[in-house]
C-alpha cells in the first residue's frame, strides 16, 4: 500500500501525498521527542519535515520510504537546532550592546527621543508615511509607490499623522 502511495504522490496525487502524512506523522512526531526535540517545537519540526518530502519526493528513488523519512528529520532538527543556536547568540549579542548602548541614545537629544516614541506609537499606516516623508525625503507619489495606495491616500495619512503627533504632544506638554 505505501509502495502504490509513493507512486502516486510522484505523480503529484495530493491525496496519496496526504495518506502517506497520516501514515508517518505520528513516526515523525515520536522520533523528533525522543531525539530531544522539544514539545512545543515537535508541531514545527513535523511540519517542516513533511514540506521537505514534499519538495524532494521525486528524490526517493529507492531503499524503504521511512529511512528516507528519518534521514530528512534527522536533518530538519539539525538545521532548527542550529538556526535557534543562532537566534540565542544573536539574543544574547543585542541584549549585551543594548546594555552599553542604543542608537537613541548616540544620535538623539531628549526632544527627538520623544519625537520618536510618539512616531513609534503610530499606526503602520500613519507612521510609514511621516518617516518616509519627514526623515528620508520621499515627495507623496514616491510614498504611494511604495506602499501600493494612490497619493490622495498618503497626503491623507500624513495629515492625520501630524494631527495626531500634534495632540499628543500638547497633551504631553501639558503634564510638563
Amino acid at each position: 500500500m505505501e509502495e502504490e502511495l509513493l507512486v502516486r504522490a510522484k505523480k503529484g496525487d495530493d491525496d496519496a501525498f496526504g495518506q502517506l502524512v497520516e501514515m508517518h506523522l505520528k513516526t515523525v512526531e515520536k522520533f523528533a521527542f525522543q531525539i530531544g526535540v522539544s514539545p512545543i517545537h515537535i508541531e514545527d519540526v513535523t511540519q517542516e519535515v513533511f514540506l521537505k518530502v514534499y519538495r524532494f519526493l521525486n528524490k526517493h528513488t529507492r531503499g524503504k520510504f521511512t529511512t528516507w523519512l528519518y534521514t530528512i528529520t534527522m536533518n530538519v532538527i539539525r538545521d532548527f537546532y542550529r538556526k535557534e543556536q543562532q537566534m540565542k547568540r544573536k539574543t544574547v549579542e543585542l541584549q549585551r550592546y543594548s546594555l552599553h548602548q542604543t542608537y537613541v541614545d548616540d544620535h538623539l537629544d531628549e526632544d527627538s527621543k520623544e519625537l520618536h516614541l510618539m512616531i513609534q506609537k503610530l499606526d503602520e499606516k500613519y507612521r510609514i508615511p511621516i518617516i518616509l516623508h519627514y526623515f528620508h525625503g520621499q515627495n507623496y507619489q514616491e510614498i504611494a509607490n511604495v506602499l501600493s495606495v494612490s497619493e490622495g491616500a498618503i497626503k491623507t495619512r500624513i495629515l492625520r499623522a501630524k494631527q495626531k503627533l500634534k495632540a499628543e504632544y500638547e497633551k504631553v506638554g501639558e503634564q510638563l
